[in-house]
């Protein structure tokens, strides 16, 4: 891929929130496109769309009060020009529309009906163009009774921007209904990508209205949506020079007697890349883990400074500690060891747990990359956890001064200086036990590379995900890091010139 495409790609995975998007509409009437032309562009791409994915049938348009309201408008021009049967309802007056929307609703010429159930009746297809994600309160109950029908009716839903009761900035939902299909303008925004938006939205189209790149540039945008494009650059290089000692060499801390969750770990780091891979263990664990395990090597921990001695070889160029650890005094100061070498760490289940009295002890203790990767479970234990997803992760990461990986089907990943990528490739069948472990092995391998950590954590998710879908149903956890080299060789030969 070129570096123009890799780049163009890049920018299009930038998510924005209301309020930029609103900026960018204010740059681009400032630049010379009035905001009638926006809102044409908008409703005629949501029209668009109807005709691409429906053929002629019934349509009822519900237009709100905004502009959102102007969008459907517009559509329901199109539509009508095509052919289509339209019936437009109103939530409030007409006379009270304002500015384009005002505008595009005179140039309708059907009736306007008051918004009620009854004006679903016969229509085979639904606009949902209320409210956008500029809403921050919960649903007009003028809107409740119509949306309720179109449930209960099981009729299909384009949302424009957002379904109706989307909070665009979060995915939340104060009384959205499901949409089949979601069209919004110039680029997502964080509510399409988090759950439950991402669900409530259905398929999300985004089309181009004609806000320029100059417009976009000005927004210091510092939200995206995680895709290959955003970190393929830096992924190790397979140089013909290389050898196993260049590559890096992992080592994690293997817990006993619950031995699985490691040996995943080490097999997904090695798939990742790492050029050597040991487990530390004690000696009651040795005769297991050595038994089970081929390239992965295996050292016993005898005596309380044998970690340290491990510790001290600078040839060990990244560590993990937590799967099967053990909420205990030994992980916690195994945990605070690895920190204490500057090197990087990812730090999982157990060695989170273990804190969860003192977390301020362990974020003290960062002094390196660190890249923690807690469950909701184990981040509540940690972290304060009110507010969404995406802000939860963000104060943790500037709190902790960790890349903080919050993990679930919309995995944030969050760097302390602010920066956040949301991750929506993860399939339902990563729901099974040890998957996270695997996940921690794979940022790990990365990390032993010398990959830097907010970028081996974004990829090692996608990558994570990306395996799981190439298996399909029936996933074990122990098949995803043999399905890794699978995905590494696509994204490299997508990079050869």
């Amino acid at each position: 891929m070129s570096a123009g495409m890799s780049t163009n790609r890049a920018m299009e995975t930038v998510l924005l929130t209301v309020a930029q998007m609103g900026e960018a509409d204010r740059l681009t009437v400032a630049a010379g496109t009035p905001e009638d032309t926006l809102m044409h562009n908008a409703g005629s791409a949501v029209a668009r769309e109807a005709m691409r994915r429906w053929s002629a049938r019934p349509v009822a348009v519900l237009c709100g009060p905004g502009n959102n309201g102007g969008d459907g408008f517009v559509a329901a021009s199109a539509l009508a020009a095509a052919g289509w049967p339209v019936r437009v309802g109103l939530l409030g007056a007409r006379d009270r529309l304002r500015g384009a929307a005002q505008h595009h609703a005179a140039r309708w010429t059907g009736a306007v009906e008051p918004l009620d159930p009854r004006m679903l009746e016969g229509a085979a297809l639904v606009i949902d163009a209320l409210f956008g994600s500029g809403l921050s309160r919960p649903l007009d109950t003028g809107a409740l009774p119509t949306l309720a029908a179109i449930a209960e009716r099981r009729l299909p839903v384009i949302a424009v921007d957002v379904p109706s009761g989307l909070l665009g900035n979060t995915g939340e939902s104060l009384g959205a209904i499901a949409a089949d299909c979601t069209v919004t303008f110039t680029r997502k925004k964080p509510g399409h990508v988090l759950l439950p938006g991402r669900e409530l939205c259905g398929a999300v189209v985004v089309a181009d209205i004609g806000t320029p790149a100059s417009a976009l540039e000005t927004l210091a945008a510092d939200t995206w949506e995680n895709d290959p494009a955003l970190w393929r650059r830096q992924l190790p290089e397979l140089l013909g020079s290389a050898n196993k000692y260049t590559r890096g060499h992992a080592l994690l801390c293997g817990g006993y007697p619950t031995t699985g969750a490691a040996r995943m770990a080490a097999r997904g780091a090695a798939r990742a890349g790492a050029g050597l891979t040991t487990i530390a263990v004690s000696e009651a664990a040795l005769p297991v883990y050595a038994a089970a395990l081929l390239s992965i090597m295996v050292r016993p921990l005898a005596n309380p400074s044998d970690l340290a001695q491990l510790l001290a070889d600078k040839r060990f160029t990244a560590f993990l500690i937590g799967p099967g650890a053990g909420i205990n005094e030994t992980t916690r100061d195994h945990a605070l060891a690895m920190l204490a070498t500057g090197r990087p760490v990812l730090l999982d289940a157990d060695a989170l747990s273990v804190f969860a009295d003192r977390p301020r002890a362990l974020f003290d203790a960062i002094r390196g990359p660190c890249v923690l990767t807690p469950h909701e479970g184990e981040f509540a234990r940690l972290f304060a956890s009110g507010g969404d997803k995406l802000s939860r992760a963000r104060a943790a990461a500037r709190s902790s001064g960790a890349v903080v990986v919050l993990k679930g089907a919309d995995t944030v990943i969050a760097a302390p200086d602010g920066r956040a990528i949301i991750n929506s490739n993860a399939p339902a069948t990563l729901a099974t036990a040890g998957s996270g472990d695997v996940l921690g092995g794979m940022i790990l391998g990365l990390l032993t590379q010398g990959m830097e950590a907010f970028g081996s954590a974004a990829a090692g998710v996608w990558l994570h995900g990306a395996s799981a879908r190439d298996f399909g149903p029936g996933l074990l956890a122990e098949d995803l890091p043999d399905l890794l080299p699978g995905v590494l060789r696509r994204l490299m030969s997508a990079t050869t010139p």
